[in-house]
């Protein structure tokens, strides 16, 4: 006979683990000699359930650590990065700091060992280059918009990737949206009109940068998935340093360009700054927990789902929000809240709609490979909603 979870055979066998037939004992063994071996597998088969028990919670405890971690280093980078930025208004130049960080904290990774120093083809360089670009240019324009408005009119703004993404992918990909994705857009770019039109510190710089960054991320997204660079063999934290890296070079000199080299004790002093060390540190913790939150995201991202990421960061976002107003003290009027909430909410709702479509294309594959009598063949197939990226 057949076993299921929680339910004891005939022979003491206890039933914890996956279906598996209970086999009496045979018949010459003694009736004393079968009770040892009845309680033997009792005792084995509790002892590997207490351990199946112990992996499973000892993951959970990891899974919610790496959440932690990331809604931590997220919301002290968005402080910091604020701070500092209102100081010292030159987003180029931070933006090419915070890459030089996570480029030298990348690099010592490999080096060190820590994590396996990836070899790439040609090939694939050429593919990441343009990811690298607009990688580049969507930090920028954070940045920019981060340093023109408050920490939560910019996070707003960009509750509308949701938007952006299925616009790409239908112009670009071919991918129709189906009616309750489309549904669920109208409150998101509804709630973003509702807050902008009462947002204290609205200005178009700020406005503009936000939807520029919106729009830079997810071409990313959708050129990622367009060339397929998985097919290289990288994972994605390891395109995430590579690009990391390739960020720094690019930028750098643009930023000596533009800014030339100003942030220094002495200049920061020349400007008026009371505490130029200070604003140092903030940048460098700034650039520390930018690198920190994007790794940490992409941890989670090898656990989890892409849909299951994506209402994470939903909640990221709200969390983020939330700690600037309060840090920041920033104002927000009964229509400026509503409209926030009506955005984050929808874009909540977009998540639970792709959640639903997974589950839904899954159980279709599954119908069809035993359909067609090839489950053995597709039993390691993966569907992939897309390549997640986390901004």
């Amino acid at each position: 006979m057949h076993a299921h979870k929680s339910e004891i055979c005939a022979n003491g066998q206890v039933k914890r683990q996956q279906n598996f037939t209970c086999v009496p004992p045979p018949a010459n063994v003694s009736r004393a000699v079968a009770k040892r071996l009845r309680h033997l597998r009792i005792y084995n088969a509790a002892s590997n359930a207490l351990v199946s028990d112990v992996e499973v919670w000892k993951d959970r405890a990891i899974l919610a650590t790496l959440f932690g971690g990331w809604y931590a280093s997220n919301i002290a980078f968005n402080l910091y990065n604020k701070q500092v930025l209102s100081a010292f208004p030159h987003p180029l130049t931070m933006t090419t700091l915070q890459f030089g960080i996570g480029s030298v904290l990348a690099v010592s990774m490999w080096v060190s060992g820590v994590v396996k120093r990836p070899d790439i083809s040609f090939q694939a360089v050429q593919g990441l280059l343009p990811l690298a670009i607009v990688h580049t240019l969507g930090n920028v324009l954070t940045n920019i918009s981060l340093g023109a408005v408050s920490v939560s009119f910019t996070h707003t703004i960009k509750a509308m990737e949701p938007f952006f993404s299925v616009l790409l992918s239908a112009i670009f990909l071919g991918d129709i949206p189906s009616l309750p994705v489309l549904l669920t857009l109208f409150p998101i770019v509804g709630g973003v009109a509702l807050a902008s039109m009462s947002e204290a510190s609205f200005n178009w710089l700020g406005f503009a940068t936000a939807m520029g960054s919106n729009l830079t991320f997810q071409s990313r997204n959708v050129l990622s998935k367009k060339m397929m660079l998985k097919k290289e063999g990288m994972d994605n934290i390891t395109m995430f340093s590579i690009m990391t890296v390739a960020s720094f070079f690019l930028l750098l000199p643009f930023s000596l360009l533009m800014d030339g080299w100003k942030f220094t004790p002495a200049y920061l002093a020349s400007a008026g700054l009371l505490e130029p060390n200070t604003i140092i540190q903030q940048a460098c913790l700034a650039g520390l927990c930018f690198h920190t939150y994007q790794q940490v995201s992409y941890m989670i991202l090898q656990r989890v789902t892409p849909v299951t990421h994506s209402i994470g960061n939903s909640v990221k976002r709200v969390i983020v929000i939330a700690a600037a107003v309060v840090f920041f003290s920033t104002p927000m009027s009964t229509q400026n809240a509503a409209g926030t909430a009506l955005a984050l909410g929808g874009v909540f709702a977009y998540s639970q709609v792709k959640r639903w479509q997974r589950k839904k294309k899954e159980a279709q594959m599954k119908v069809m490979s035993t359909e067609s009598g090839s489950n053995k063949n597709n039993q390691n197939v993966v569907i992939l909603d897309a390549t997640v990226y986390c901004d």
